[in-house]
């Protein structure tokens, strides 16, 4: 009797099993998946497609070959009792690639899986916000629950690898027959967009994610090779007046919104006031500092750029040490890329200046706590360079104390989507303004060395694009980078006796600034303000050569 009183209950628990947990094969799950992401995270890609050609039979064909592709690549990863974990997994972060990729245009290609491996807490968190978390939960996290309950179909070893091998040759045949109906149009549209296919998601952030880890070609594990080891001084540079620069690494800061290019607003006041040789036409070596920042100290620059050569060998920093001069780092913002590994550096926290940090960032003032002690204890000649957070998206909001709310109303919040344009403008160009004091009091703190000659030399290592063209923040691909992320500012502070000493002819400098310069020129520069002579030292790229009267 209790048997027969347990049958219906225990059948009707297995029909709600099935409709609540459906028993579905690897290959039905790929499918579904496959076609998830196609109609519900490609939308950039459609939006791309759509105003590059009217054709719908492209648009039909392109549609095939992605999910066919999708499905072809998913087949090839999910097996066995990980299908379904690695399928969810996929979800929930195509849902967030698909909220970066709409609300700020991010590019997921190779650079920019770097530029996301190697973002700190501090940064991460601050691009954590409500819109994002419920995005990804709705459209990354329930579909990855419903894969999860789903049940698999229990078939032999044998039975599966051919089905499987069967539904990979069908979706390679799918694919390729899809692409060769419209190849024409398809290619053309490739041709005319550089970048459509890194906004095919979830494939360009797995293909970029493939190509940043694995190994690279020319090696790396190696030890780092030497760079200048014929680095020298000649004598007279060793009983002369000691030399400091000052070198400061801006963060995303723009030339076009640079007071002393010409921007509307002013927003370099102080440094107008300081008497600086500003220079109008400087470009980036990239738009990411994960880039810019090792190719602006390294001896192969844009001009021959290799991120792996660039890698595994040593950088200005390193040649400037051996040929005698005193090198530091100091660092504001996510360290330096390893361009100082070599060399002393530290990292500026809470201690040095309580009242200048919160919630894990300070203001780049302090960066100037301590920085005469530091000086001080260089008793020769001497080289820092200090690395600001500067404007740092896409909270530009805190970047700056609030005395420096000049421009009004601003974006408060990451989501910059949510802001007019003008808003974020606004907070932009109020941390421009932060930053121009914060230069400004270094070169007071300058000024007053006693006993060396010193000089400050300021560039920003990218710049920002603020919602022109859809796009916001940086990294985009160098090749079609939009000169809001390539231009920088620059600007040159030199003390009366550090000109005297050089024989520099500051009225030659006021005519060369006009000349275009980039990232390139730092590496010489540099050790020409030291009299490093070396065979990687290149005149023709030293900004104060031409105007040494020698």
């Amino acid at each position: 009797m209790l048997n027969f009183l347990r049958g219906p209950a225990a059948s009707r628990q297995g029909i709600a099993s099935r409709w609540w947990r459906p028993q579905l094969s690897t290959e039905a799950l790929i499918v579904l998946v496959s076609a998830y992401f196609l109609l519900a995270c490609n939308g950039p890609l459609w939006d791309a497609v759509r105003t590059g050609t009217s054709s719908l039979r492209v648009l039909l064909s392109l549609g095939v070959a992605v999910f066919a592709l999708h499905s072809l690549l998913l087949g090839l990863l999910c097996w066995g009792r990980l299908a379904r974990p690695l399928l969810a997994l996929l979800l929930v972060v195509t849902a967030l690639a698909h909220w970066y990729m709409t609300r700020y245009a991010v590019v997921f290609d190779a650079e920019m899986i770097r530029n996301v491996l190697h973002t700190d807490v501090a940064e991460s968190r601050e691009l954590i916000t409500f819109g994002m978390l419920l995005h990804v939960l709705l459209l990354g996290v329930l579909p990855a629950v419903l894969v999860l309950l789903s049940r698999p179909l229990t078939r032999s070893r044998k039975r599966a690898l051919l089905l499987r091998c069967g539904f990979l040759l069908a979706m390679l045949v799918l694919a390729g027959g899809a692409v060769g109906a419209s190849s024409q149009g398809v290619f053309a549209l490739m041709r005319s967009d550089k970048v459509l296919r890194y906004k095919i998601t979830p494939g360009n952030y797995m293909v970029s994610l493939v190509n940043v880890l694995k190994p690279s070609k020319k090696g790396g594990s190696g030890p780092v090779q030497k760079v200048g080891t014929d680095a020298r001084r000649p004598p007279e540079a060793l009983t002369r007046k000691p030399r400091l620069l000052v070198l400061v690494v801006g963060e995303t800061v723009r030339g076009d919104h640079w007071g002393l290019n010409g921007y509307a607003r002013q927003t370099t006041p102080e440094l107008a006031t300081r008497g600086v040789l500003n220079f109008p036409d400087v470009s980036a070596c990239g738009t990411s500092t994960e880039v810019s920042l090792p190719c602006m100290f390294s001896v192969s620059g844009r001009e021959h750029y290799d991120r792996d050569a660039i890698r595994s060998h040593e950088s200005l920093l390193d040649v400037a040490a051996r040929a005698g001069v005193g090198v530091l780092w100091r660092d504001n913002q996510s360290g330096c890329k390893g361009t100082c590994a070599r060399v002393q550096s530290e990292t500026m926290g809470p201690d040095a200046a309580p009242g200048l940090c919160a919630a894990g960032r300070c203001f780049d003032e302090i960066l100037l706590a301590g920085l005469q002690a530091r000086i001080d204890a260089q008793p020769g000649d001497a080289l820092i360079v200090l690395h600001m957070l500067g404007n740092h998206g896409p909270n530009y909001f805190e970047r700056y104390p609030p005395a420096f709310a000049r421009w009004t109303p601003v974006c408060a919040t990451p989501e910059l989507s949510r802001c007019a344009q003008q808003e974020i403008v606004n907070a932009y160009d109020n941390a421009i303004l932060y930053s121009d004091t914060v230069l400004a009091r270094l070169v007071d703190l300058l000024a007053g060395q006693q006993g060396r000659d010193a000089a400050m030399l300021y560039v920003s290592d990218h710049g920002e694009s603020l919602g022109e063209y859809g796009l916001f923040l940086h990294g985009a691909p160098y090749a079609i980078a939009p000169r809001q992320q390539l231009h920088v500012p620059m600007v040159l502070w030199m003390s009366p006796g550090f000109v005297a000493d050089d024989r520099i002819d500051m009225a030659c400098m006021r005519d060369a600034v006009r000349k275009p310069a980039s990232h390139d020129n730092l590496f010489s520069t540099v050790l020409g303000v030291f009299d490093v002579q070396t065979g990687v030292y290149r005149r023709d790229h030293d900004l104060l050569a031409g105007c040494r009267a020698r």
